[in-house]
């Protein structure tokens, strides 16, 4: 490979992508030309480097320095300031901002927001380019898989991953080494292993990214997977909707073809696997592993009950073990340094660490992977950095429309799989919504019972019947015309069907509206008794008006009214809002410079 003084690297992950790195990547390659740094200075494209609130992201190595909301503008400054004359370019340096100093970051390892990380499922995305095996490779890429298939029996693979505690990352929590050990355990040649990447949660992108950034590390520990349990064919069951992650992966899995890493008698050992790549349309009940299997079989994506597990009878009607893509993305690491290194990092009953998402409103919206039994405070406010603009936490939620609403009670709870159902919630897939001051926690159940009522399969009534009744109740209670009955009624449905649902998805639905309901009774109250959404964000029960005394009659309210609901005399009367034709826009809240419009 050619030496090179210096590497940019250029986020080419979905959230940077959006925002045009791939035209800085091209413009930086343009601009080296004009410098004659062609071959001096080499571009890489890289998966997320996990800290998308400052996307988009260009790193250089070896300075370590770390360049936020690159511009395609900027590019030929950072060429011709740092790369030609040695000179940073400070302006487009990180600040760190929960310092009152706004200290500029110099040493990318020293950015606050990688602290308490320990990157093991991440630990490429970010430094190398996923459509290169060979710098997969130069990262002891594939170096398990050779341990594996000289030196290591089927049965010693399986112990290592018992020993390791490492347990599903997909939500339920299962040990690994125990899945991988049922489908070994079952007799017969033809078997199957498939990686669970249809992750359907709002505001989760943990798999997306990784397979966006590190494919080679999903095809690496699914071969060893395959060999452990005696399977010669996998599938990577990935939405449609995730085009660069699908992309890259067909392209690791043409070079591991290629390197004699997928295919026939790999590593000379007589083992035969390959992998082929399954589109999922999106359905989030498609998650659900039974359902999963009948949409692989050409079939409409439902669950089916259990027993016989997929473990017993799978996809084809054959043994089949299914892991999500953050589980696998750790097995050859486990491998490669050892269950008691892996079991040593982590809490007793849940090893190792887990990646989350990290969103809502929050400062480092991003990607952080963290070791069991970090705080959600540490998470929350010392890697994201808290909310933004001074706001007030009001609570988090973990485990998508699965899980539940923590609040600031719960901020010191150690995260792992137990805790977190102990505090009303669940780990779930690994998405982390915070909420602030302003959001409405009657609508946040209700938006998840949205999504709910939307990707239920229909096959059980529980599931089918029971959320819609439950979104109705909700949606007269944003509306103002729900009844203290509601709520008793509305508990006593959710445990109905978290009691008769057939699969995850109807089992776990109500989990929104209990925890809200649990920790957050008093908004409902409110919207039920007072007619008033605290939060301010149900329409219905808002109301627009105006302060006579801070009008200034300059009638810009009313000129972007878009029903004309506004009355008054340009400089000579203050205006007024006709509260009955009033659609509760908030144009004139926002058309307002002087504060004289009051939502109440």
């Amino acid at each position: 490979m050619p030496n090179y003084r210096a590497n940019i690297l250029c986020c080419a992950g979905t959230g940077c992508t959006a925002s045009n790195s791939a035209l800085i990547y091209d413009e930086f390659k343009t601009v080296l030309e004009k410098y004659e740094l062609q071959n001096e200075v080499n571009v890489v494209k890289t998966g997320c480097f996990g800290l998308c609130q400052k996307g988009p992201i260009v790193a250089i190595y070896p300075d370590n320095v770390f360049y936020n909301h690159v511009k395609v503008e900027d590019v030929e400054r950072i060429v011709s300031e740092h790369l030609y004359k040695g000179r940073v370019v400070e302006d487009l340096q990180l600040s760190d901002e929960d310092l009152e100093t706004k200290e500029k970051i110099l040493d990318i390892n020293k950015i606050k927001f990688y602290e308490k990380q320990e990157r093991i499922a991440l630990r490429n995305c970010g430094k190398i380019n996923p459509e290169d095996i060979g710098e997969y490779i130069a990262m002891d890429g594939y170096e398990a898989l050779g341990k594996v298939l000289t030196s290591m029996t089927r049965q010693e693979v399986i112990d290592e991953m018992k020993a390791s505690g490492l347990r599903g990352r997909g939500g339920a929590g299962f040990p690994t080494g125990v899945k991988w050990q049922f489908e070994a355990d079952q007799p017969g040649d033809e078997k199957y292993i498939i990686c669970n990447a249809d992750e359907g949660d709002p505001g989760a992108f943990m798999d997306r990214s990784l397979l966006e950034g590190d494919p080679h590390a999903i095809i690496e520990g699914m071969t060893i997977m395959a060999y452990a349990v005696g399977a010669h064919l996998g599938y990577i069951y990935i939405r449609a909707e995730y085009p660069i992650a699908v992309n890259r992966l067909q392209i690791a899995i043409e070079q591991a073809h290629e390197y004699g890493l997928l295919g026939k008698n790999i590593f000379n050992s007589g083992f035969d696997f390959d992998l082929e790549i399954r589109l999922g349309a999106g359905a989030f009940v498609c998650g659900e592993e039974t359902a999963l299997i009948a949409s692989i079989e050409g079939k409409r994506g439902m669950p089916t009950p259990k027993p016989p597990f997929p473990a017993v009878s799978g996809v084809w009607g054959k043994p089949t073990s299914i892991n999500n893509v953050e589980t696998i993305a750790n097995v050859a690491q486990i491998i490669n340094k050892g269950a008691d290194w892996y079991a040593s990092i982590g809490t007793e009953k849940s090893k190792g660490t887990k990646v989350f998402a990290l969103g809502g409103k929050i400062k480092n919206t991003g990607l952080v992977e963290v070791p069991m039994g970090t705080t959600l405070r540490e998470i929350i406010y010392e890697i994201g950095g808290g909310c933004p603009d001074n706001k007030a936490f009001k609570a988090v939620q973990t485990g998508g429309p699965s899980g539940g609403c923590l609040t600031e009670n719960e901020l010191d709870t150690p995260i792992d799989y137990d805790n977190l159902v102990a505090a009303g919630s669940m780990m779930g897939s690994g998405g982390m919504i915070v909420l602030d001051e302003d959001n409405c926690m009657v609508d946040v159940a209700k938006f998840y019972m949205e999504f709910i009522c939307d990707e239920s399969c229909g096959k059980c009534s529980p599931c089918r019947i029971g959320t819609k009744r439950l979104l109705e109740m909700l949606t007269k209670i944003t509306e103002g015309e729900g009844t203290m009955e509601m709520l008793d009624e509305m508990e006593e449905l959710c445990h109905e069907i978290k009691d008769t649902a057939l699969c995850g998805l109807g089992q776990t639905a109500p989990n929104p509206i209990l925890s809200t309901l649990n920790s957050f009774r008093d908004e409902y109250i409110a919207h039920i008794v007072d007619k008033k959404c605290p939060a301010g964000v149900c329409k219905s029960l808002l109301e627009y008006h105006i302060d006579p005394e801070k009008c200034k009659k300059c009638s810009m309210c009313a000129r972007n009214c878009p029903v004309s609901c506004i009355d008054g005399v340009p400089g000579k009367e203050p205006y007024v809002i006709d509260t009955e034709k009033c659609i509760k826009c908030g144009t004139c809240l926002t058309s307002c410079n002087f504060g004289a419009v009051e939502r109440i």
